[in-house]
């Protein structure tokens, strides 16, 4: 059985980082190159609300015995898979995912024009995700 309050406990955590990014939404490469404060906060954000929407998506996975994902990018997938998260939504957090490898793994350097397209056209990706988690639990009764 889902937790929702569990998961409605996470999607407010979710929504709280969000609205702290929205500070730097309208940020530029050049100003986002050139201030590493503002670098490590929106980048250790954007972690923790990827991290949070995998951990969501796995304990709906885990609460409805849906596919065992094998990793971030592939948790979403499964939500997909199963109609919680629409195709174009999956397809943002699958990136968002990867995004979140480069930027704990330092696999490269995390490219500063791919952040800040972040915060300019996808912080609502987090909003569509929890929406989609919401109406899920709500027709799951």
């Amino acid at each position: 059985m889902v937790d929702k309050a569990l998961i409605l406990r996470k999607i407010a955590s979710l929504s709280e980082y969000q609205q702290q990014l929205v500070e730097y939404s309208a940020i530029t490469v050049q100003q986002y190159r050139s201030d590493w404060k503002i670098q490590r906060i929106v980048e250790r954000t954007l972690q923790m609300m990827i991290e949070l929407c995998a951990d969501i998506a796995g304990h709906v996975i885990s609460d409805n015995g849906l596919r065992t994902p094998e990793t971030y990018a592939d948790t979403f997938r499964v939500l997909g898979e199963n109609g919680i998260l629409t195709l174009e939504q999956k397809d943002i957090m699958v990136k968002m995912a990867k995004f979140r490898n480069i930027v704990v793994h330092q696999y490269e350097a995390v490219d500063a024009e791919i952040v800040v397209l972040v915060l300019h056209r996808h912080l609502n990706g987090f909003k569509m995700f929890s929406d989609s988690v919401v109406h899920y639990l709500t027709r799951k009764g």
